[in-house]
C-alpha cells in the first residue's frame, strides 16, 4: 500500500474547539476513516490512573502507549475490552494527557500508531500535531479553534447534557492552562502550521463548520483534477 496517495484530512485546534466533532461529520460524509488522535493521549492517561502508574515513570508511561489494548467501534472507545468513551472525556484524564503529550519518548510511541490509521479510501484526523508531525504532506491541513469563552460553554454543555456537575469557571481556567502548556511545550507545540487554513469556529454552527472543510477538500480535488488533465 502506497500510503502517501491516500488522502488525509488534518484537522488540529485547542481543547474543546469542536474539531472532533467536526472531523467526524467530514470523515461519514466522505467515507473515509476516523482517527481522534487525542482520545489515545487520554486512553494512555485512564491506563496511567487505573494502574496507579508513577507520571514520571517516562520508560513505563511508554510502554502503557506501546501497549495499549484498545479499539474504536461503532463510534465507542474500548480499553481492555471496556467501554471508555465518557471516562477519558473527564477533565482529570484530559488534563494528564495534556502533561504526558510533554514528553518526547512517549509522543515518539504514539505517533506510528496514529500513522497506521492512514488506510484507504481516506483518513480524517483530529488533534493538535496531525498536519506539523504525524501527516506532513495532508492534503489538506485546518486550524479550528475558537475563543476560549466559547470553548468553556461548549464543554460545560456536554458535560451536564452527560449529567456531570461542572464549573463553567473551572473549565474555562482548565481551557486557558491548557492552551498555555500546549502552545508552549517544546515538543510539537499546538500554533498554526504556514500551509493550515485557518478556522475559527467562535460564530458558526456545526453545519456551517463542517460545510466549510467540505468546501476545502471539494477545491483541493478539483485542482488536482486539473493539474493531472494538463
Amino acid at each position: 500500500m502506497n500510503t502517501p496517495q491516500i488522502p488525509v484530512i488534518a484537522i488540529d485546534g485547542p481543547s474543546a474547539s469542536g474539531k472532533g466533532t467536526i472531523a467526524q461529520l467530514v470523515a461519514e460524509k466522505l467515507g473515509f476513516h476516523y482517527l481522534d488522535s487525542g482520545a489515545l493521549y487520554r486512553l494512555v492517561a485512564l491506563k496511567t490512573m487505573q494502574s496507579h502508574t508513577d507520571t514520571g515513570d517516562i520508560d513505563r508511561l511508554t510502554a502503557i502507549a506501546k501497549n495499549l489494548n484498545t479499539a474504536f467501534i461503532d463510534g465507542q472507545i474500548f480499553l481492555d475490552g471496556t467501554i471508555v468513551t465518557d471516562a477519558i472525556r473527564a477533565e482529570q484524564c484530559g488534563i494528564l494527557a495534556s502533561q504526558l503529550a510533554a514528553y518526547p519518548q512517549f509522543r515518539e510511541a504514539l505517533t506510528e500508531r496514529q500513522r497506521a490509521f492512514r488506510q484507504s479510501p481516506g483518513l480524517v484526523t483530529d488533534g493538535r500535531d496531525m498536519g506539523s508531525v504525524i501527516f506532513p504532506d495532508a492534503m489538506l491541513k485546518i486550524f479550528l479553534t475558537a475563543s476560549a469563552e466559547i470553548r468553556a460553554q461548549r464543554r460545560y454543555n456536554q458535560l451536564k447534557e452527560k449529567g456531570i456537575d461542572a464549573n463553567i469557571a473551572d473549565l474555562l481556567q482548565d481551557i486557558q492552562k491548557r492552551d498555555e502548556r500546549d502552545s508552549n511545550r517544546s515538543i510539537a507545540p499546538l500554533q498554526q502550521g504556514k500551509d493550515a487554513r485557518l478556522l475559527d469556529t467562535t460564530s458558526l454552527t456545526i453545519s456551517q463548520a463542517q460545510n466549510a472543510v467540505l468546501s476545502w477538500y471539494n477545491e483541493i480535488c478539483a485542482r488536482d483534477q486539473r493539474l493531472n488533465a494538463q
